[in-house]
């Protein structure tokens, strides 16, 4: 019999299996690392793919709100922006610069861009509410709708 098998024994995979859920436990990062050279090396029956799966949905829960967080933040001063020009400040520029660069990275996924334009209404209803309580405008000074697509909104040119 062949020694150098890529076959465990079922207890060795049931031990290492224990491991591995002791390690995510203890150190989610090593623990990762440990799933990355398990996948790269194709023993995906040794893997921890409970809490994978788990991890892997967590990661796509938090992207998505990110873009949603983001997108409220950068329509929050450019309501501002525009409804009080007056007041343009160096910080805000910057907030508008940040959250393009921000959200242009995490858009790069087709997936998160198609989110994006998913939730662009919602993130517009939050930045009105904000942008009504930091300006102390009524929030009826502000358009109900977005008037911007989200092409638009991280594009360089709205400043």
């Amino acid at each position: 019999m062949d020694t150098l098998t890529t076959e465990l024994p079922e207890t060795c995979i049931e031990m290492r299996a224990a491991s591995l859920y002791d390690l995510y436990e203890a150190d989610e990062v090593a623990w990762l690392d440990e799933m990355s050279r398990l996948a790269a090396e194709n023993r995906t029956v040794e893997m921890d793919l409970v809490h994978l799966s788990e991890y892997l949905s967590d990661m796509a829960s938090r992207d998505r709100r990110e873009v949603k967080s983001r997108l409220a933040v950068l329509l929050t001063h450019l309501l501002k922006w525009e409804f009080q020009p007056d007041r343009r400040s160096g910080s805000w520029q910057s907030t508008l610069i940040e959250q393009r660069s921000e959200i242009l990275d995490i858009v790069s996924s087709r997936t998160l861009y198609n989110h994006g334009m998913a939730v662009l209404d919602d993130a517009y209803l939050i930045a009105r509410r904000r942008a009504a309580a930091e300006t102390e405008l009524p929030i009826t000074a502000f358009p109900v709708t977005c008037g911007w697509t989200l092409d638009e909104i991280i594009a360089d040119e709205m400043e």
